[in-house]
């Protein structure tokens, strides 16, 4: 093998079309030998675009050729480079592994290990290499961000290394996206943690009531919107030694004043009832309700527990076709309903609460106040049809008309009631 001073841009190009039957040249290319107790020569290459079957379980599993002094050996040895790198192309010619080597020598072999070791560290080396290149990165990660991310939760040893390469959209980085070092840079005085939020798509998380408080206080909070990133940061606990906090879990602490502490304190008292009263009224669907200290407009959220699902994850899990759904139960984290006693329906529904807690109005304001917090926190509805229903009947008590159905309505979701005084029912159009 020539050395790489000796080769040009064009060969290096001819070669990787020869090599891998593309049309279009490479990305990068890492050309390099390996001296010393062991001897290998390697040329690498990234491809500018990723092949449609590149996560395809019944293909070969790498993509690069294995060569023992120039006899070529074979080019589907799978202990050759892990799963999350398989869409890295090239060639390796090593002096060092016997010529009739079989597949069952090849697994046990401790040259293979090596030279895997170096070819790992030599292509986070390559990417490193895109990444000086904003355009060519960008093309890279759009590409090749889920392979990242898988080998963020597969290779333990490396992860640290794969984490400066992730790129993620946050509240403060406009069209960009930014990396997690960046992101340390940009912190403020006395924050401790990273601020994450795991959602569907950026437009569904960048309004989410979760990032209320944080926002005001000015955090900067990173958007997880891939599938596979709620995976990845299970394995990513922390950058830098800094804790990746999600926005969406229990856990949240933020910073306060002993003004904010003494505040917090007597709201929380002031709505001690209401919480027991919701509680009541949910049951089961919740674990517990408290008064928030994240959200700043919305009335409510739904939180999970620190350690199960998010409400993202559940959904990513509800879509599996072959899921085992014995695991949903005890991973389906149990949801805490947060209130902001500084909304004013929260005010309004606590006097209603006070007065009489048996009011027929406070349960179904409760209930649709649960079913708005399960759809902006995430979680899809149980019973689609139930809350429709229920906003239907808002809208007619908004629009002053007669519901003659209203008394046929089941106990589960009972009605209002329709003797209530006039000025009870100007205050639900206000709370509306």
């Amino acid at each position: 093998m020539r050395k790489p001073e000796e080769i040009t841009k064009e060969e290096y190009a001819s070669f990787y079309k020869s090599l891998t039957n593309d049309w279009e040249d490479h990305l990068a290319v890492k050309h390099f030998s390996v001296e010393g107790q062991l001897e290998f020569k390697a040329i690498l290459f990234v491809p500018k675009r990723a092949p449609f079957d590149l996560f395809d379980t019944k293909k070969k599993l790498n993509n690069i050729k294995l060569y023992v002094r120039r006899v070529f050996i074979m080019d589907n040895c799978e202990e050759l480079i892990p799963e999350y790198l398989s869409f890295v192309k090239g060639v390796v010619d090593s002096d060092d592994l016997p010529l009739n080597i079989s597949r069952e020598m090849l697994q046990q072999n401790k040259i293979l290990k090596v030279i895997r070791k170096n070819l790992v560290k030599k292509c986070i080396e390559m990417f490193n290499e895109i990444a000086e290149n904003k355009e060519d990165y960008a093309k890279f990660y759009e590409a090749f961000s889920k392979n990242l991310k898988l080998g963020i939760h597969e290779d333990s040893q490396n992860r640290a290394k794969l984490a400066e390469l992730l790129r993620y959209h946050s509240t403060k980085s406009g069209d960009e996206m930014t990396s997690l070092k960046d992101y340390v840079t940009r912190m403020k005085e006395g924050q401790k943690e990273i601020y994450y939020i795991t959602g569907e798509s950026k437009k569904a998380v960048e309004n989410s009531p979760f990032l209320e408080r944080l926002k005001r206080k000015g955090y900067e909070v990173l958007f997880m919107v891939d599938t596979i990133d709620e995976y990845a940061v299970g394995q990513l606990k922390e950058y830098d030694g800094k804790k990746l906090v999600s926005a969406t879990k229990e856990g949240l602490k933020l910073e306060e004043t002993e003004e904010e502490k003494k505040k917090k304190e007597e709201k929380k008292a002031a709505f001690e009832s209401l919480c027991k009263v919701m509680k009541d009224i949910l049951g089961d669907k919740v674990e517990k309700v408290v008064v928030s200290d994240r959200i700043v407009d919305s009335p409510c959220c739904l939180v999970t527990g620190e350690y199960g699902w998010t409400a993202n994850m559940e959904r990513i899990m509800k879509a599996q076709a072959l899921r085992d759904s014995s695991m949903s139960s005890y991973m389906s984290s149990k949801k805490t309903m947060e209130i902001n006693p500084e909304n004013a329906i929260m005010e309004e529904l606590r006097k209603r609460a006070e007065a009489d807690k048996h009011d027929k109005s406070v349960k179904d304001l409760v209930m649709l106040l649960y079913e708005t917090a399960l759809l902006t926190s995430g979680f899809s509805l149980e019973e689609p049809n139930t809350f429709a229903a229920r906003i239907h009947r808002m809208l007619k008590l908004g629009l002053s008309i007669e519901d003659d159905a209203s008394a046929e309505m089941d106990a589960d979701m009972p009605p209002l009631e329709e003797d209530a005084p006039l000025e009870e029912e100007s205050k639900m159009e206000e709370v509306d």
